[in-house]
């Protein structure tokens, strides 16, 4: 069976980096399998769901490079549900409950309060048919539980975590519906992986649970369960949860000049023992997936890291990948000479500048004034060749190292670092370098 995964987001806002990492993780999982990985948009929260943010969401995939295979959306399969929902209706595995959220809070309470599990009683189940009809006659809406099965132990090998149980003796009976007729999460996600052909349910811990829940659901439809893995959830490079993660979206991350290739090397091995390697690129990140190099430790996502990685990775990206993101007139010799000067592609513009001028160089004492005049006439011979300018100058004035370089450094860029001199001298030019020269030695 082809391997087939899912990224399913809810367009009730953008992504930040917890929903990336879920989405790239099921990505690369099916593309190490040589399989399929789909985009479901979970719509269902019609009042909050906004098509701004769908186009957001599928924007930042593709900046990312995370390309699905098929798409579907859930507010346009309400059809499907319904037939569905009628099934486990007539199986009596869903049944209709009033009880408002005040009254479940304050049966919880009482639970705790005799130290027993706070689950459902199920006295809704007790209710008869002319119990129901008085409460329609009342205008009163159910909601909808699903009846788990308390007999059939709840067992499942995780993929991450191991060999998981469940006592569903020990679980309430999740709603499903509410009494507006709207759905929740659980069982339109089951409906769909079932329709949708998923094979593999790769998602964060916070939905363990859930999974227990969800298999009984797949056993009641008569469906095949997936294979399951939860990952552990990302926490701030602090050592908690933060807020910051929450917040730090695509949008954020490209103005501070991070590229994408370099929030998936970091993003494709989070949470497991393999090294972030900004060398490699998606196909090799894919390649190397393995779920069983997960661990259970939280995943920390360090933003000092993350730019680390990013300067690791402008510093191989090739000319093709940044042309368009470059000053005008900058060509590929003048990308290979400034890049491993670069944190950030946006940084390139400031080193063109230094290129193309103008720039002001330091103030020179009087010896050194002669040393650069020294150097424009020497430049005169050997042109912008910088080995041939610096061994004729070290002939000529006896100077070497620090003392040759650095005044030749600063009065032909304003700098005193930066690229190679070897290739930056002949971006400059040899008239430009001339002029340089003349006006430090000045």
């Amino acid at each position: 069976m082809t391997v087939t995964t899912r990224f399913a987001p809810s367009p009730t806002g953008t992504l930040h980096v917890g929903n990336v990492r879920a989405a790239l993780h099921n990505w690369l999982l099916a593309k190490q399998a040589g399989g399929r990985f789909l985009l479901r948009i979970d719509d269902t929260d019609l009042e909050r769901s906004r098509e701004e943010h769908v186009a957001a969401i599928k924007a930042d995939l593709t900046w990312l490079g995370l390309h699905w295979d098929g798409e579907e959306r859930q507010s346009a399969r309400f059809d499907l549900y319904e037939a569905e929902f009628a099934k486990l209706i007539a199986a009596g595995r869903v049944y209709r409950c009033y009880e408002t959220a005040q009254e479940l809070d304050l049966k919880r309470k009482v639970l705790l309060g005799r130290g027993l599990p706070p689950i459902y009683d199920r006295a809704a189940l007790s209710l008869s048919e002319a119990d129901h009809a008085a409460k329609a006659a009342a205008g009163e809406s159910p909601h909808w539980r699903f009846l788990l099965d308390r007999a059939a132990p709840i067992a499942w090998t995780d993929g991450i975590r191991g060999d998981q149980h469940f006592d569903p003796a020990k679980m309430s009976d999740p709603v499903v519906r509410r009494g507006d007729g709207s759905w929740l999460y659980l069982l339109p996600s089951v409906i769909d992986d079932v329709a949708m052909g998923i094979t593999d349910v790769l998602r964060g811990e916070d939905h363990v649970s859930n999974t227990a829940s969800q298999i009984q659901m797949f056993e009641a439809l008569g469906a095949t369960c997936p294979r399951f893995a939860h990952e552990a959830l990302l926490v701030g490079s602090e050592g908690k949860l933060s807020k910051r993660l929450g917040s730090l979206g695509m949008a954020a991350l490209r103005d501070e000049g991070i590229e994408p290739e370099a929030l998936v090397a970091l993003l494709a091995r989070l949470g497991t023992s393999d090294p972030v390697d900004p060398a490699l690129d998606a196909a090799a990140l894919a390649q190397s997936f393995n779920l069983a190099h997960f661990g259970r430790a939280p995943a920390r996502f360090d933003e000092a890291e993350l730019h680390r990685v990013n300067t690791g990775i402008v510093h191989r990206l090739p000319f093709a990948r940044v042309s368009h993101l470059l000053p005008k007139g900058m060509g590929e010799a003048a990308w290979e000479a400034i890049r491993p000067n670069l944190e950030h592609i946006g940084e390139a513009a400031d080193w063109w500048t230094v290129v193309t001028g103008p720039i002001t160089a330091p103030g020179f004492e009087a010896e050194d004034q002669a040393f650069l005049a020294e150097a424009a006439k020497t430049l005169a011979g050997t042109g912008a060749d910088w080995p041939a300018l610096t061994a004729a100058l070290k002939e000529s004035t006896g100077r070497k190292g620090k003392m040759l370089f650095m005044p030749l450094r600063q009065a032909l860029t304003g700098m005193d670092h930066g690229p190679d001199m070897a290739s930056l001298l002949p971006l400059i030019g040899a008239e430009a370098a001339l002029a340089r020269l003349e006006a430090a030695a000045h």
